[in-house]
């Protein structure tokens, strides 16, 4: 087998400023590949790398793409763009409509590759946010571009929310016993090293990849245990039962019939129940039950890894919308 790397590819990365995108962009690059980011102002792109050119637009409209993706310009399109709250109005907007006009200028402009970043939660879809990305998932599927849809297992920063409260004494929340919920965590960088190796490698091409980082599977309990462990401070945990979300889902919801404001609240307590209950790992179907064993593993950093530069001050945590707690 040849070690010749592939001719680098033009590719136009959509979302590169996000976590993920940034993570995904030093991937690309690092890869050889002349990066192009299409990136909201120039202030955004100065987290990208130096070799990445940006473009100043809005990934949202239609016309921006059109111009953008002229005609042999690229390669490839990689997407990872995400709605931020999830809310249904922001999740169609974006995990649909941007991701479809994405979609449809790179057809009209002959782009052969498209690599959609979804999310492994979809594979049980009880939330407005999942539904708009398995719609998408579909026209990728259907467009006849050659496409890979990568679904993550949980990103670390979405881990990462309960770091403050345990700097402040407070304990770490639990839903239930801590171990009703495990997940196979995932670097942005890891990530975006798998993204990047579906522009080249066959097998990673018209499928859909479930990945996660290396393993094994934590749950919740470990995590917090591996957090404590990293700031160098004893377990102090508190569990929250799952009945209490259930009935701020409830008074949300009734509230939420009269105000659309208290509709985006019990969405949003909806969101939390799922990550609360659910894990994010391979759905086996016919078993009726999440399988660690199943989920893919990519890559070389750990959570463990991660905490310990989070306790350490080398990184911060970058939460945004993750900011739950």
């Amino acid at each position: 087998m040849s070690n010749t790397p592939p001719d680098p590819l033009r590719v136009l990365l959509l979302g590169a400023t996000g976590t993920a995108g940034r993570g995904t962009a030093r991937a690309m690059v690092a890869a050889g590949h002349d990066l192009t980011c299409l990136v909201r102002d120039a202030a955004s792109a100065r987290v990208l790398p130096s070799r990445a050119k940006a473009i100043e637009g809005a990934a949202t409209d239609p016309t921006t793409l059109r111009e953008v993706m002229e005609e042999g310009a690229f390669d490839a399109v990689v997407s990872c763009l995400a709605s931020r709250t999830g809310g249904p109005k922001d999740a169609w907007a974006i995990d649909h409509d941007a991701q479809k006009a994405a979609l449809d200028a790179a057809k009209a402009a002959g782009v052969p590759r498209f690599v959609l970043l979804s999310a492994i939660c979809v594979q049980k879809p009880l939330l407005e946010f999942q539904r708009a990305k398995l719609a998408f998932e579909a026209e990728l599927m259907a467009s006849g571009l050659t496409w890979s849809i990568v679904r993550p297992t949980a990103f670390f920063k979405s881990l990462s929310g309960q770091v403050e409260r345990l700097r402040k004494g407070k304990a770490f929340l639990l839903f239930g016993d801590g171990t009703l919920t495990a997940c196979k965590p995932i670097s942005d960088d890891d990530l975006g090293r798998f993204i990047a190796t579906c522009l080249t490698d066959p097998a990673r091409q018209n499928v859909i990849l479930p990945i996660g980082g290396p393993g094994p599977a934590l749950t919740a309990r470990e995590q917090g245990e591996t957090l404590f462990a990293a700031m160098g401070m004893e377990p102090k945990f508190r569990q929250v039962p799952v009945a209490m979300m259930d009935a701020i889902i409830g008074l949300s919801s009734l509230l939420g019939r009269v105000s659309a404001k208290w509709a985006e609240r019990a969405e949003f307590a909806r969101t939390g129940r799922y990550y609360a209950t659910e894990s994010m790992l391979v759905w086996d179907e016919a078993a009726g039950r999440y399988d660690a064993d199943a989920t893919p593993e990519f890559g070389t950093e750990t959570l463990a890894q991660h905490y310990a530069r989070l306790a350490s001050g080398e990184v911060e945590a970058d939460l945004r919308e993750h900011a739950v707690f």
